[in-house]
């Protein structure tokens, strides 16, 4: 727990600014874990008791610290109770890419104290990100789309709730704070498509259905409504809506019955990208179905191995048919 009043003031300014920005909860709460950690470490490894003394060497003994340190988490409500020694990954390495997160956080708040005029410039602004290692996407097979999918009990609520979100997350591509933000009246069943209104950038946009499940949700809206009184596509047996973490706890029991390792949501996610652009979709036409920024973020999803190289070459050279 933080001791000093000086963090906790500052803190609390940043939250209230970042919500006022409509920021999403998971940014929030990302913000202020980073945070946390941060101070604490500079409380009780520095003796810092202000975020306005902090130097850009404060953050790279920081990141030299969680290098050597490993995965360690500190909860920060009441550092008694943490037991670190009960972790299964208790010091293993984090990440470049996790490290990067954290800095990108902790010059986020400090620009906001820049702009706040409590500091006349960013100590850490000229802090480098560290080299991020590039993580393949991997998609699913076909094989263990089909097994984990019969894992699923459909004749429970809760299990008939989830298999129609795994499914749909594998055939439209969506996030899953997007998906289990739908209503009833955002489902266009006569256009088959689906209005993804709680998207990451704000942005509204389409996603798109097969005929098998679009006929799929008209029948669980019927099977829902008899019991519910919501018009949340996929609320809890209470109505309420349902979290992203409820529902990446019970998709990870799913895929562990199914003895399939690494069955996460944005998974789901890598799995319809991989396979639309293996049969033959546009990469642009990807980011946009995705909800991309940029092609470039969607490029990532390109990552082939020697294999599937070899058999795209094999298909669409243009010498092909010239048998040279």
């Amino acid at each position: 727990m933080l001791k000093s009043k000086e963090y906790k003031f500052y803190l609390d300014d940043f939250m209230l600014y970042c919500t006022s920005k409509n920021l999403s909860p998971k940014t929030l709460k990302s913000y202020q874990q980073t945070l946390n950690l941060f101070f604490h470490y500079l409380e009780n490894e520095l003796g810092i008791d202000t975020p306005l003394e902090v130097r850009s060497s404060h953050l790279r003994q920081y990141i030299q610290y969680l290098q050597e340190r490993g995965k360690y988490t500190v909860k920060t409500t009441n550092m008694d109770k943490n037991c670190p020694e009960n972790r299964t990954d208790l010091g293993k390495e984090i990440s470049p890419n996790t490290i990067n997160n954290y800095i990108r956080n902790i010059k986020v708040f400090y620009n906001f104290l820049v702009e706040e005029e409590e500091l006349r410039k960013n100590p850490i602004k000229n802090i480098k990100y560290l080299k991020k290692r590039k993580r393949k996407k991997e998609a699913l097979t076909e094989k263990e789309i089909d097994i984990l999918l019969k894992e699923f009990d459909t004749t429970k609520f809760h299990e008939y709730r989830d298999w129609l979100i795994t499914r749909l997350l594998l055939t439209t591509g969506a996030r899953v704070g997007e998906t289990l933000s739908i209503k009833e009246q955002d489902v266009d069943f006569r256009n088959k498509a689906i209005i993804l209104k709680d998207t990451k950038n704000k942005s509204e946009r389409y996603a798109y259905l097969t005929h098998t499940i679009a006929s799929d949700l008209k029948r669980w809206i019927k099977f829902k409504d008899l019991y519910l009184q919501t018009d949340l596509l996929f609320p809890t047996n209470r109505g309420t809506k349902l979290t992203i973490g409820s529902y990446e706890t019970k998709l990870k029991k799913i895929a562990k019955k199914a003895n399939i390792d690494n069955v996460f949501p944005h998974r789901l996610r890598a799995t319809f990208a991989i396979q639309f652009l293996k049969n033959g979709g546009s990469i642009y036409v990807l980011s946009k179905l995705l909800g991309h920024s940029s092609i470039e973020v969607t490029q990532v999803y390109l990552d082939l191995t020697d294999k599937e190289l070899q058999e795209q070459f094999l298909k669409y050279h243009p010498l092909k048919d010239l048998n040279i």
